[in-house]
């Protein structure tokens, strides 16, 4: 009852320092109580400093970039990975396939031995996988549909848009995939964010070189570090890319143009999420979430930064904005989540505690909020009026949940609003959830669990 009291708290009081409204600076520091330790020997998890920056202009973006040394990167390839799980056969139903039907909870396991799950997109009946495998697996009703192989290693962020895949990756392109009409399994690479011709043409101009680091310059179009998370603003046709490399970039949709590219951060861009009000939000390794506001357009096009909303030590590890854009969030390397009200000018509203370790992902689908964790748990909030409670814990990863992707059940007429989650884990498993705003305090793996091997 007292672990179950915990997971419910939502701190009202303990709110960071925040910049006052108008100030462009925002560089008062949070509330060094906020910055909670946790013991190490959970899973060897260390909170990450973010005084001193990883990024290095002359290693190769696949080498150790900024948060490569955490536990919910990637493996040493000289040892075996400490999430590696082989499933358990805990039902009849796996040999076959079948898939088990339940109201609530766990629906099944999508595992296949190639790599860590990094990246997830669903969009009605489909599930997209980005993994460090260079494949990129789609997967229609526990099952695998069809596949597409990128040749760039780590997938890291996907995005759809229409008939269109948006695919962000180690080596700091975006790719471009469609899907052909008439054979919906086959996906054509139809683009790379920024194109051969673009960096030809810019590297004629000296212009267009900017300094990244000791006098080192680059070509300001292109990403210098791996692609860590794309927004997309489908109404204007912008595509946001966050990088290591501490920027954010721009670009047309319609056309691959790099339109702007902004030094946002001191460390690693781990988030982006732009808004349909030209609001744009990145969170850092260094310890930031900043507010961009877009003006202009085309060539003119400028993001002028106007806030930051928080300014402490712990890495922010993610961030998400509710279907309704009245509120803000954003995930901490120390198992926190802030949240901001946009009604009250976007003013601290609070913490949410549920977490042990590390908040690695972040998903806002109705009235609900989903934080995946570093501690292999999924934690569902509930908003109500400005107060968010924890409905329930998902369980059942054995690994750190990574990434998350939430798609509305089809009615059936009980009118109580049904998502399914789809959560990905460094334990190299999808597995697939039903959840509803009216669940029981915990839901744990069952001996139904329905696990599809590959």
């Amino acid at each position: 009852m007292q672990e179950d009291e915990r997971r419910s708290t939502t701190l009202m009081g303990d709110s960071p320092s925040l910049p006052p409204k108008g100030s462009n600076n925002g560089m008062n520091k949070s509330d060094p109580n906020l910055a909670a330790s946790f013991p190490s020997s959970d899973e060897e998890f260390n909170n990450r400093s973010s005084n001193v920056s990883g990024y290095d202009l002359n290693r190769m973006s696949g080498e150790a970039s900024p948060m490569a040394m955490s536990p919910w990167n990637q493996a040493s390839p000289f040892q075996p990975s400490p999430w590696f799980t082989t499933g358990i056969d805990n039902s009849n139903d796996q040999k076959t396939g079948t898939q088990v039907n339940q109201s609530e909870g766990l629906v099944g396991s999508l595992v296949r031995e190639e790599g860590h799950i990094y990246s997830l997109a669903a969009t009605g009946d489909l599930l997209y996988t980005g993994s460090d495998s260079k494949n990129v697996r789609v997967w229609r009703n526990l099952k695998e549909f069809t596949a597409f192989k990128s040749n760039s290693g780590l997938v890291k962020a996907i995005i759809l848009s229409g008939d269109r895949i948006f695919t962000g990756h180690q080596d700091g392109k975006v790719r471009v995939w469609k899907k052909n009409k008439k054979d919906p399994k086959n996906h054509k690479r139809v683009g790379t964010f920024p194109t051969l011709f673009d960096i030809l043409k810019s590297s004629m101009r000296p212009k267009n070189y900017v300094e990244v680091k000791r006098k080192t310059t680059a070509l300001w179009i292109k990403h210098c570090d791996a692609i860590s998370s794309l927004s997309i603003d489908e109404d204007e046709g912008l595509l946001y890319s966050g990088s290591w490399d501490r920027t954010f970039k721009v670009w047309k949709t319609s056309n691959s143009k790099c339109l702007e590219s902004v030094k946002a951060h001191e460390d690693a861009v781990n988030s982006v999420v732009s808004t349909k009000s030209g609001l744009v939000f990145t969170g850092s390794a260094d310890g930031s979430v900043k507010v961009w506001k877009r003006e202009g357009s085309g060539k003119s096009m400028k993001h002028n930064h106007v806030e930051t909303l928080l300014n402490q030590e712990c890495a922010v590890t993610a961030l998400a904005v509710s279907e309704t854009g009245l509120f803000v969030y954003c995930g901490l390397s120390d198992g926190l989540v802030n949240y901001w009200e946009w009604e009250k000018e976007l003013a601290h509203g609070g913490l949410l505690k549920g977490h042990k370790l590390a908040v690695l992902c972040l998903s806002s689908a109705g009235s609900l909020l989903f934080s995946g964790s570093a501690d292999k748990t999924i934690c569902v909030w509930k908003k109500e009026g400005n107060m968010h409670n924890c409905l329930s814990v998902l369980t059942g990863h054995t690994g750190p949940v990574k990434c998350l992707a939430v798609e509305r059940e089809a009615e059936k007429g009980s009118g109580e609003a049904k998502w399914v989650v789809y959560s990905g884990s460094l334990d190299k498993s999808v597995k697939v959830w039903n959840v509803s705003e009216k669940m029981s305090p915990e839901m744990k793996m069952g001996s139904s669990e329905n696990i599809v091997r590959y």
